[in-house]
Parts: structure tokens; C-alpha cells; sequence
């Protein structure tokens, strides 16, 4: 079976026993706190146990690398999702920061062998956070925490696809 590249993961359903870790930056807990109840709902669809579903907090986007680490050298879970809102200030620290954070985050997917889902906004003003991460019944146009939630589920079937392959036989 091949994964269908128009085929959303809306319907799509995960193996049961999937355990998914998600770091949460504390830190404009308004917009990450709506990320992962948007992100909670769509993994609970596709199949993914209340209990399944690990969460910590983490002070702001920085640490969330470190706590994801945590969670990805555990062999019980499958995928880590890690939510966080970078705003843009008077000075140029959201660069750096998001920076560190989105290559921390991708190094530590590649070394772990799993994905590691990065949900950390950065935005000039609270007010496109708010629209990238609230749902449109909440004032929000984009829903990340959806959106994140959605590629987890993609990339963790496609990965699977890829791992349960068997190479056909050559002519």
C-alpha cells in the first residue's frame, strides 16, 4: 500500500499503542495551550489513547529540544510534537532562538530515528499568533496544532510504509 500524496490524514488511523510525547512551552500558554488541545483531538481521532499522549511543560521554546530529547530516547514513544511561540522584539533574540530551537529539534529526529514535530510559532505580533493557532471558532484562521498533529500522523504511517517495504524481486 502507498500513501496517497492528495490524501489528508483526517481519516487516516494510527496502530493502536502509538505513544506520542508533547512538549509545551508555559510561556504564552494561550496560544501553545490552544495548539495542543487542536493537536490532542486530531491524535485522539486517529486513534491515539488519552493515556498514549504524554505532555510535559517546558519553560519557553528554548527547553522544549531538551525535553524532547527526553521523550525521543525513550523507546516507547513514537513521535514528539513540541509547541512553542517565539515573538519578534526590539532586539533580534527570536531569530536566534528560533533558530537553535528548529535545528536542535531536527538534529534530534535525525539521531533518534523519529520524527519530532515542530509546532513553534514565530510571529511579529500576538495577534498572528493568535490567528496561526487558534481554530476559526476561536478567532484563528490556521490551527497549527491541527496542522502539526496531522503531518505526526502522516510522517509516522509513511515511516512505517517505509520500514514494513519488502524489496521486490529483480528480473
Amino acid at each position: 500500500m502507498s500513501v496517497d500524496p492528495k490524501n489528508s490524514s483526517t481519516s487516516a488511523k494510527l496502530p493502536g499503542g502509538t505513544r506520542i510525547g508533547v512538549v509545551v512551552s508555559r510561556y504564552h500558554f494561550d496560544i501553545t495551550g490552544s495548539m495542543l488541545s487542536s493537536a490532542s483531538a486530531v491524535l485522539e481521532q486517529a486513534g491515539v489513547r488519552k493515556s498514549d499522549l504524554e505532555i510535559v511543560f517546558a519553560p519557553g521554546a528554548f527547553e522544549l529540544p531538551f525535553l524532547a530529547q527526553e521523550f525521543a530516547s525513550r523507546e516507547d514513544i513514537d513521535a514528539v510534537i513540541g509547541f512553542g511561540l517565539v515573538l519578534k522584539g526590539e532586539t533580534d533574540h527570536d531569530r536566534y532562538i528560533s533558530q537553535a530551537t528548529a535545528d536542535a529539534l531536527m538534529q534530534l529526529g535525525l539521531q533518534h530515528r523519529k520524527p519530532i514535530l515542530f509546532g513553534v510559532l514565530t510571529c511579529s505580533t500576538l495577534e498572528q499568533a493568535i490567528a496561526r493557532a487558534k481554530p476559526s471558532d476561536q478567532g484563528g484562521t490556521l490551527d497549527k496544532g491541527r496542522e502539526v498533529a496531522r503531518a505526526a500522523i502522516e510522517v509516522l504511517l509513511a515511516a512505517d510504509e517505509i520500514r514494513n517495504s519488502q524489496p521486490t524481486p529483480s528480473s
